[in-house]
């Protein structure tokens, strides 16, 4: 954030990765209401293991992007997507429950 704030520019944003900064950091909705003039891109990802966002995840993601919502953010929000499954009918079967 320091960076951003130093260099000035609205051209110059984050990408906030909600895996990581849970990993790291923990505190998610927080930081990310402190910090939304410095963040210009979010990843979603579960946790653990950066899977299916599902009630097996640690993360409530409705919370998490009504808070972004809250904000006023408009712009993107990607999904970081590594499906389970053995073949590609159950990863698309899950990639399509997001």
């Amino acid at each position: 954030m320091e960076l951003v704030k130093r260099i000035g520019s609205p051209n110059f944003k984050l990408l906030y990765d909600i895996y990581h900064m849970q990993i790291d950091e923990g505190d998610v909705i927080r930081t990310i209401k402190d910090n939304i003039d410095y963040i210009g891109h979010y990843h979603t990802g579960g946790v653990p293991g950066r899977n299916v966002i599902d009630e097996s995840q640690e993360l409530y993601y409705p919370a998490i992007m009504k808070a972004i919502l809250e904000t006023g953010f408009t712009d993107y929000v990607a999904q970081e997507f590594v499906p389970l499954g053995n073949n590609n009918d159950e990863k698309i079967a899950q990639l399509k429950k997001q």
